[in-house]
């Protein structure tokens, strides 16, 4: 496994390439490294449409959960795991996110699903986040954000053999 910070085999190849072939347009820059939400807060400024962050989570029977959210919803993952059927859900730890997703801690995308040929993931997306015409994710390193438009990346998802569970946060939230 790569230091979080080490992008030298240059991830987003095979991402853009896939991309490419789907016919999907997307825009990318490039930025300083970033880890967390807070640390993006000053790279996203200028750019516009729904930022996200991303949780890879496991239940006790090994059941991996990939959550894409809105930066700004408050996620009840104590109550998420009833709402999609799992155990109680913690978070993984590197090793088992650089063996399903083939990322490093930073780093955490919706695009890292392209990693999960055995489709062992199951893909979680915020409604508050669908909510935007254009998503943000970092493209399989976290010094670089990809904006795709909503309907792009849902077909990404199905391209790569993943189907989408769409969970409204606020309302769990709210229960």
């Amino acid at each position: 496994m790569p230091a979080p910070d080490d992008f030298s085999r240059a991830p987003e190849k095979p991402l853009f390439a896939l991309l490419d072939r789907l016919g999907t347009r997307v825009t990318t820059r490039t930025h300083a490294k970033v880890f967390t939400v807070a640390e993006s807060e000053h790279v996203k400024v200028d750019m516009p449409g729904g930022h996200t962050k991303n949780l890879f989570l496991k239940d006790k029977s090994g059941q991996l959960v990939l959550v894409c959210a809105l930066g700004s919803s408050v996620l009840p993952l104590n109550q998420l795991h009833r709402q999609i059927g799992t155990q109680r859900l913690s978070f993984t730890d590197a090793p088992l996110l650089w063996e399903a997703l083939g990322v490093t801690p930073g780093s955490v995308t919706g695009f890292a699903i392209l990693n999960d040929a055995a489709q062992r993931v199951r893909l979680v997306l915020d409604e508050a986040l669908l909510a935007h015409e254009t998503l943000n994710f970092h493209p399989l390193r976290c010094d670089m954000t990809t904006a795709i438009s909503r309907a792009d990346f849902l077909g990404f998802a199905e391209a790569t053999g993943h189907t989408v569970t769409r969970i409204d946060f606020t309302k769990l939230a709210a229960s």
